[in-house]
């Protein structure tokens, strides 16, 4: 959520960033929104000002009686203000809730470094990291080394729950729960406080996290309850301090969350959606931090770091992009994706980063200051990054890896969790 003082006293600021969007339609938004405000102030003026009268009459009732004159116009005038006021505070109270609720449409400002751009084809790629394998054989997707190794059911899954879930059998159960693993010890290792999170969520808290329309695009509601699935750890992640204030000397907070994602995906169509690319459940390792405005842009290289270190361990070739203007979303102020190399050449999104900067701060109203006791000093920034989303990662491990005789290499960090070197097909 933007500061309402910034929309208020430099409107232009915010048109330009929408525009640079190209999130025109929001610009109506942001009329509307300048209108109910400039509207709910005076009409807060008006009650200050008939809460001024009120007193005003009732000490001249008082001076009248005192002197034994009539006080009878001014009695009259004084029955009158109640319902006055009333009427006025219940259209305050509508002009806030419109203001709020243009204030959760409008998207977060970027940073001038995020490129421009109408798609995720106009991303701009940072780096490289390790090169592509190379096969002296014809590799296989995925899907396909899985039915071939006989570790996953596609069919029985679809028969019980439909398109995008799936049966995970032995190896490919246990190579999940490693990555997950091997993931959470290096984040415990960085100093990150491992979080599992409740898996359901009010919609009041959901609110401050994303945006409107994930309710209808994402998320799974939970029918006749006031609850729904989470997408990511880092919606409860965010939420745990909602109405806080944090002392300084905590923060930064670093967390590492670990949970299942469950996403319905609407609007996903003509992606890439083969095997377990783009499911409807699976599970991740996301690292989240709270801190001072000042260490966010510097934290969010630091989150960068470490994911790519993540791939790096597990030998997986990708490449990190600074996401456009026009693949953004609308509540990170920059993010960088990291994407993997696929046994098809194309590299595709593995996981994400982003600086929030102090929209989601705002919306779920967590605050920082000096010391126990003090007066808020500003809100905290957040920063939310995938270090590890087991489905895509293990996409990218099985047709990096595969083999010529068909067995998929375990890379040595999920060995020990594993207590395996590789996947071989059943003889």
């Amino acid at each position: 959520m933007l500061d309402i003082r910034l929309v208020r006293d430099n409107p232009q600021l915010v048109e330009k960033d929408l525009l640079r969007r190209g999130a025109t339609d929001k610009v109506r938004v942001l009329e509307d929104l300048l209108a109910h405000d400039r509207k709910r102030r005076e009409l807060l003026q008006q009650v200050e000002h008939m809460k001024q009268k009120r007193n005003l009459l009732t000490q001249e009732i008082a001076t009248h009686k005192r002197d034994g004159r009539s006080a009878d116009s001014e009695l009259q005038a004084m029955k009158e203000l109640p319902d006055r006021i009333r009427t006025l505070d219940e259209e305050i109270t509508r002009l806030d809730e419109k203001c709020r609720h243009a204030l959760l449409v409008l998207p977060n400002l970027l940073h001038e470094s995020v490129p421009f751009g109408k798609s995720d084809e106009d991303n701009v790629e940072v780096r490289r990291w390790g090169k592509p394998p190379h096969f002296t054989f014809v590799p296989k997707n995925h899907l396909e080394l899985l039915e071939s190794l006989d570790i996953i059911g596609v069919g029985a899954a679809a028969k019980i729950a439909g398109h995008g879930f799936f049966y995970f059998k032995n190896e490919l159960a246990l190579l999940n729960h490693a990555v997950m693993m091997f993931a959470a010890d290096v984040l415990l290792g960085k100093g990150f406080t491992l979080i599992e999170p409740p898996y359901l969520m009010r919609r009041a808290p959901y609110e401050g996290v994303v945006a409107l329309e994930d309710f209808e695009n994402v998320m799974y509601k939970i029918e006749n309850e006031d609850l729904y699935l989470i997408a990511t750890s880092e919606h409860p992640m965010a939420a745990m301090h909602m109405d806080d204030v944090i002392e300084q000397k905590r923060l930064p907070l670093k967390l590492a969350g670990i949970s299942p994602c469950f996403r319905r995906e609407v609007g996903a169509h003509g992606k890439y959606t083969k095997g377990l690319f783009r499911m409807h459940q699976f599970h991740k390792i996301e690292q989240f931090v709270f801190c001072l405005p000042e260490q966010s842009w510097r934290i969010h290289e630091e989150l960068q770091r470490n994911a790519e270190e993540l791939y790096q361990a597990l030998g997986l070739h990708y490449r990190v992009v600074n996401v456009c203007t026009g693949d953004i979303g609308s509540i990170a102020a920059k993010k960088y994706d990291i994407e993997v190399w696929m046994a098809d050449r194309t590299f595709r999104e593995a996981g994400s980063n982003s600086n929030c900067t102090d929209y989601q701060a705002r919306r779920l109203n967590i605050k920082y200051r000096v010391k126990e006791g003090g007066p808020p000093l500003g809100y905290v920034h957040t920063l939310n990054n995938t270090a590890l989303a087991t489905s895509r990662v293990v996409v990218a491990l099985l047709e990096q890896h595969q083999q010529p005789d068909g067995s998929v290499r375990i890379p040595e960090p999920l060995q020990e969790y594993m207590k395996m070197k590789e996947i071989a097909p059943k003889k």
